[in-house]
């Protein structure tokens, strides 16, 4: 990666990192991990991230209220530390209200300095994004079947596939950053770094 790659990845106002966990697993929990993904699914379907009235508060007011960001800092935390036990990154099951093994920060945007008009159209310049990551989620989803049975026949989750993982969800946040929470209007990188 060249270093004006790196560096706009590394001032991208989304960050997000996992422990990695891989020696020690428990098989047990792994072997059942859909079954006791549902009470954890249930609670988190009940809530929605509400984007429009957002978007019109952004186009109309120009403001992008701190509650609202808090919110929905919060239930992103929380999504990610589902999708991180679903993906087999943590045994831990997913807190409503810690962090547990997951990093994530989203910065706080000045809505002065957002664009009024670009979030009616974020949505179709992320067209690239949605197709690379669609290919990079099946390889991450065969990944984490690899993973499944590495857990279950060693106890060990294999770092690299962690790594892989991991850099998924961070290039997916930061599409969602960008889309559909409306925090920033740089263009989100092309890059798992």
């Amino acid at each position: 990666m060249t270093n004006e790659a790196q560096a706009s990845v590394s001032d991208y106002p989304v960050s997000l990192d996992i422990d990695y966990t891989g020696d020690g697993r428990n098989r047990l929990t792994v072997f059942f991990r859909v079954v006791t993904l549902i009470p954890i699914v249930l609670v988190q379907s009940g809530i929605a991230v509400i984007i429009w009235p957002l978007l019109l508060m952004i186009l109309f007011k120009k403001k992008y209220p701190r509650w609202w960001f808090d919110f929905n800092l919060e239930l992103t935390r929380f999504s990610t530390r589902v999708g991180a036990y679903w993906m087999l990154l943590t045994d831990e099951y997913p807190a409503t209200d810690e962090e547990q093994s997951t990093h994530l920060t989203l910065e706080y945007p000045d809505a002065s300095q957002l664009s009024r008009w670009l979030p009616l159209f974020k949505w179709i310049l992320l067209v690239p994004h949605y197709i690379v990551l669609w290919v990079l989620f099946v390889v991450m989803f065969i990944l984490v079947v690899v993973g499944w049975f590495s857990i279950l026949i060693t106890g060990k989750f294999p770092r690299s596939i962690h790594k892989f993982v991991v850099g998924v969800s961070r290039w997916s946040l930061r599409v969602q950053a960008y889309g559909f929470l409306l925090i920033t209007d740089k263009y989100p990188p092309f890059s798992l770094d």
